[in-house]
């Protein structure tokens, strides 16, 4: 906590106009002091994301000797409470007064968790349970701090800003995988996995005091006692968030179903060594930073719903090319590149969009429960993609798997064409009941 600094009391307003000239390329949002704040603590714990993304495989890998089958475990592990948990978890936010504080208690729960890998390092008793314990606790934390945080953006974020706010926040996320594997990969080697493990708990801190430098006036609390059920109607009623919904997990579930097998079949049936496959997965974050620049000027252009829907194309149509490649490495590298990118892009427009329609169209009375249910399904994917991969593969072939998830992929599209989200609608526009 930060108790020397004072809070301050922010209500989303109007971009100020008398901007000084000389500081005209940083975003308007970052002019705001309560939103850099915010901003800066969804940065600083992105990146060290990326460090325990490295850094927890190599532990168990190298420390605990896990197997294949618990390395799947400890991959499912941070994200199992997304499936078993979110909905639950969004209906428990919609009850409390003080999101904020939910999200800090969250922050200083993951540094503890993540704190103690490197204490069970150093005593000798570091064992696979332990990992495994640490990585649900830190997802299910992570669950209440993402449940929690689409309140705290609407209060921070003015409605003609929601695009820009959440583009600010997935070019954190796209920036910190460039820069977050290579410094988590040179901490790795300069000290050792569970040391570099560190920096990741003392990014939650730091999320935490920038978090606790800020007062945003949140929405009450519903007078209504919140129930999944109606959140789960609410949806369903929702032509733009039911067809949102059904796209992004239909492209999350295939699209894991690749990410599953793409090392695999990248080194085994191309023969791709591990500088070149570093490569080929740098594109996907090259990529992600441009979804993330680019999201805002073409939101404008076509509109949140045509750019969720050009979204949904471009992550899925680019998994054509890693099936297909094969030949030389000269020939598959290319469509190997331009698959991680496009698709990487694609993730991101959809991101920044479907954040968008979450906070402009769903009543901030059951923001959390909407946003728990959506994150539950949308999310809970990823385990059940990963379990089929596995199970699919075999008897299919590598390849052959692949062509099925990105034909797979494409058909999210077919959600969205007879939905509001294929017309140019703005989503502050659109009020369905």
């Amino acid at each position: 906590m930060h108790p020397s600094a004072p809070e301050e009391t922010v209500a989303p307003a109007p971009r100020p106009a008398d901007r000084s000239r000389t500081l005209s390329w940083i975003p308007g949002l970052l002019h705001d002091t309560a939103f850099r704040r915010y901003w800066t603590a969804q940065t600083v714990s992105y990146l060290g994301d990326q460090v325990s993304a490295l850094a927890l495989p190599l532990i168990a890998v190298t420390v605990v000797h896990a197997g294949a089958a618990q390395m799947g475990y400890l991959s499912a592990a941070v994200w199992l409470p997304h499936l078993l948990f979110g909905p639950h978890a969004g209906l428990w936010a919609d009850r409390r007064s003080h999101r904020r504080r939910v999200m800090i208690a969250a922050d200083l729960g993951r540094f503890a968790l993540l704190l103690g890998l490197p204490l069970f390092y150093a005593f000798g008793t570091l064992t696979f349970t332990v990992l495994f314990t640490v990585a649900f606790g830190v997802g299910l934390l992570s669950v209440l701090f993402e449940v929690c945080n689409p309140p705290v953006f609407k209060a921070l974020v003015p409605p003609e800003e929601y695009v820009a706010g959440n583009s600010l926040s997935s070019g954190s996320r796209a920036m910190a995988k460039v820069v977050g594997p290579s410094a988590g990969g040179f901490l790795v080697q300069l000290f050792s996995a569970p040391v570099a493990l560190l920096v990741d708990a003392v990014s939650y801190l730091v999320s935490a005091v920038q978090l606790a430098r800020i007062a945003p006036r949140e929405a009450p609390p519903s007078n209504e006692r919140p129930r999944l059920r109606a959140a789960g109607r609410f949806i369903l009623r929702s032509r733009t968030i039911r067809a949102a919904l059904a796209a992004t997990a239909t492209v999350n579930f295939f699209c894991f179903v690749t990410t599953t097998l793409f090392v695999l079949y990248a080194t085994t049936s191309l023969g791709l060594g591990a500088g070149l496959l570093g490569t080929v997965l740098g594109a996907g974050a090259v990529g992600a930073v441009v979804g993330a620049v680019s999201a805002t000027p073409l939101t404008r252009r076509l509109g949140v719903g045509r750019t969720f829907l050009l979204g949904c194309l471009a992550t899925a149509a680019p998994l054509l090319l890693i099936p297909a490649a094969h030949g030389t490495r000269s020939a598959v590298l290319p469509m190997l590149v331009g698959a991680q990118f496009g698709s990487a892009m694609g993730v991101i427009w959809i991101d920044i969009t479907a954040a968008t329609l979450l906070t402009s169209q769903v009543p901030d009375a059951m923001r959390s429960s909407v946003f728990g249910a959506y994150q539950g399904v949308n999310l809970g994917m990823r385990p059940l993609a990963a379990l089929l991969a596995g199970a699919v593969a075999g008897p299919l072939g590598l390849r052959t798997t692949l062509w099925i998830a990105a034909a797979g992929a494409l058909t999210a599209c077919l959600w969205i064409l007879p939905s509001p989200l294929s017309r140019r609608t703005p989503p502050e526009a659109v009020h369905e009941s």
